[in-house]
């Protein structure tokens, strides 16, 4: 395991809990960041209707439900997960490292938590934007970082 990627594990955030729609799937995991991530990237506003507000969870994951989990392998490095039963998107999972960013509106518990990075700025579309200054990166700038951090796309 590289660097980054042991890293990359820690977790360091407040234990959050949420679930589905319907209540099948439910969820916990650790914030791995103290802030809430926007993903502007197509693929993202295509499954999710708009930007991608996730929490990042790099460990100490349960869900349960977990027959009810659908997994859709959405790229070579990612696959995303719904709810069977009811539709709703649950996460994007990062395979190389097992890493976890969670939809932010399955979690009661997230008010505390601000908006503090966005990325794939580049392909964000006009017809949205946020009010909080955030750390900004491009989809190349964001694939740059991983590159340099020993992963391969």
């Amino acid at each position: 395991m590289s660097e980054a990627q042991s890293s990359a594990s820690k977790s360091n955030g407040p234990r959050l809990n949420g679930h589905c729609l319907c209540g099948a799937v439910t969820i916990s995991a650790i914030s791995t960041k103290p802030h809430l991530e926007a993903c502007h990237c197509e693929m993202c506003r295509r499954w999710c209707g708009s930007a991608y507000l996730a929490v990042q969870s790099d460990s100490d994951v349960s869900i349960s439900g977990e027959e009810h989990v659908r997994r859709y392998q959405s790229s070579a490095w990612a696959e995303r997960g719904f709810c069977s039963k009811c539709g709703s998107n649950l996460f994007y999972r990062f395979l190389p490292t097992g890493s976890y960013s969670f939809l932010a509106g399955l979690f009661d518990d997230v008010d505390g938590m601000m908006l503090g990075e966005e990325i794939f700025v580049d392909e964000q579309p006009p017809y949205y934007s946020f009010s909080q200054d955030t750390v900004r990166k491009t989809g190349p700038e964001l694939i740059a970082e991983a590159k340099e951090a020993g992963f391969e796309f």
